[in-house]
């Protein structure tokens, strides 16, 4: 019941979601899919932050699923993700791989590559990249190849942290056309333009970063996060200008919780006036 489940989340509305999911438990429905459906209360309590609360969830869930089934591998995963959240990352590895090792035994492509995408953020990236992205290539459910722009995504930011930008632009580029050909959300397929752009930055190349942000404003909904880029961009290549007005609309759009060295560069960059003419000859 992938399908079922994936179209009832909307993570930017929890109590919505919930009542999605609460709703469908109030349905007829067999044991195993009932688990499963306890399994996506249990995240949402997860993303809460209410560990106890999902993991009562889970044990429920775990009551109800057979042990050769979806409802198995959600549970792995979930119990996996609540673990990860709490900051027991080495206790959310041995559950995703047996996420992944029982999804690929029952040929549940969506469900073997999240659990690859999660192991891939707790333990080698590389080779966790490898394995989701090989199965959900091959895949012929198209919400198991949605998965192709996550795993490539994850990766180029594991090689973008580690400085190694050439190969984090490679990630990022394939992870763009995963996104333009699995996902029909408009911003979804921008922030992974947004990671492109942000490593050319990196490589010394703003111009072609400032081409594909202007594209990313042109048909997003407003984000500060693509303004401060195309700000940045800007300011490479001496827009001291067009800079300010980029950081001044990003400082309007992001919210109050962000770091404040980023806000400090962000009020720099909105400060900053053309360098001073050179003086004319006397």
């Amino acid at each position: 019941m992938a399908d079922e489940l994936r179209v009832m989340w909307d993570f930017s509305d929890l109590p919505g979601t919930e009542a999605r999911f609460r709703a469908r438990l109030a349905e007829p429905v067999a044991d195993a899919e009932r688990a499963e459906v306890l399994t996506q209360l249990a995240r949402v309590e997860g993303l809460r932050g209410d560990t106890a609360a999902g993991q009562q969830l889970l044990a429920e869930a775990e009551a109800l699923a057979p042990p050769d089934s979806a409802g198995r591998v959600r549970v792995f995963l979930e119990r996996g993700r609540l673990l990860r959240s709490a900051g027991a990352p080495e206790e959310a590895l041995p559950l995703f791989v047996a996420a992944f090792v029982l999804a690929s035994h029952l040929d549940e492509a969506f469900l073997a590559a999240d659990a690859a995408h999660m192991a891939a953020l707790v333990d080698n990236v590389e080779e966790w990249t490898a394995r989701g992205v090989e199965i959900a290539s091959a895949s012929d459910d198209p919400q198991a190849r949605y998965w192709v722009g996550p795993l490539l995504n994850n990766l180029g930011w594991a090689h973008y942290e580690a400085g190694r930008f050439e190969e984090a632009l490679e990630a990022f580029r394939v992870a763009l056309v995963a996104r333009e050909e699995t996902s029909d959300e408009v911003h979804e397929i921008e922030i992974a333009r947004y990671a492109v752009a942000k490593t050319l930055r990196a490589l010394g190349r703003p111009a072609e970063a400032a081409e594909l942000m202007g594209h990313a404003i042109a048909v997003s909904p407003p984000d500060g996060w693509f303004h401060e880029e195309l700000a940045e961009d800007y300011a490479a290549l001496g827009w001291h200008t067009e800079a300010a007005e980029q950081a001044n609309k990003a400082l309007e759009l992001l919210d109050a919780h962000q770091p404040p060295e980023r806000v400090d560069r962000l009020h720099e960059l909105a400060s900053a006036a053309p360098p001073a003419p050179p003086p004319l000859p006397a």
